[in-house]
């Protein structure tokens, strides 16, 4: 089954409206949705590697638009939501002292966020919900984002022949690895 969905990804990579998946995926990613584009960046790459570079420039325009999405949800959901809990809990003090920490380090948060596999979406919405800087948040994320997708692009363009080799080889272990990577990060998400 495995195999199956492999090779109907990797066709569908190859069509005309590939790239209006990857878009809203890339955009839906940075604010919601728990999946990275990079599951359809990389077989459309390894698909069309001419294609690449095009590729990487929708992943990141569509996830940094994404990513003022999420910004919007944590600033709007934070005075409807969010203030009304801490305050009923006495936490809004603590909480203003996290936002000066958090808006002290926002654009290293936000880059360091938006290059790793660490959910993007969680420092979208925390830097609506503390107000960061929205130009900070912008540059940050366009630069993040943009760094991450074309190093992606690149290195499938460079070696995609051997990695969809090895990617095929390896499929079972590799979307194993994929789904402990992702848990791992909400597990670690909910420690921190």
């Amino acid at each position: 089954m495995l195999r199956k969905t492999y090779d109907w990804t990797m066709a569908q990579a190859a069509r005309r409206n590939a790239v209006w998946v990857l878009a809203v995926v890339s955009f839906v990613e940075s604010s919601i949705f728990p999946i990275p584009p990079d599951v359809l960046l990389i077989p459309m790459v390894l698909a069309a590697p001419h294609r690449a570079w095009f590729f990487a420039l929708v992943c990141t325009v569509a996830s940094v638009i994404g990513g003022f999405a999420g910004y919007a949800i944590g600033y709007g959901l934070y005075d409807l939501v969010a203030q009304p809990i801490l305050a009923f809990y006495g936490y809004l003090d603590k909480f203003a002292a996290f936002q000066a920490m958090y808006n002290e380090w926002g654009a290293w948060i936000v880059f360091g966020a938006g290059v790793t596999p660490f959910p993007y979406k969680v420092i979208t919405i925390a830097s609506g919900v503390t107000s960061l800087d929205i130009v900070v948040f912008g540059i940050a994320s366009v630069l993040s984002r943009g760094l991450r997708f074309f190093i992606v692009a690149a290195l499938l363009w460079k070696f995609g022949p051997p990695i969809r080799t090895f990617i095929e080889q390896h499929l079972g272990k590799l979307t194993a690895a994929f789904f402990v990577l992702l848990l791992g990060g909400f597990i670690a998400l909910r420690w921190l």
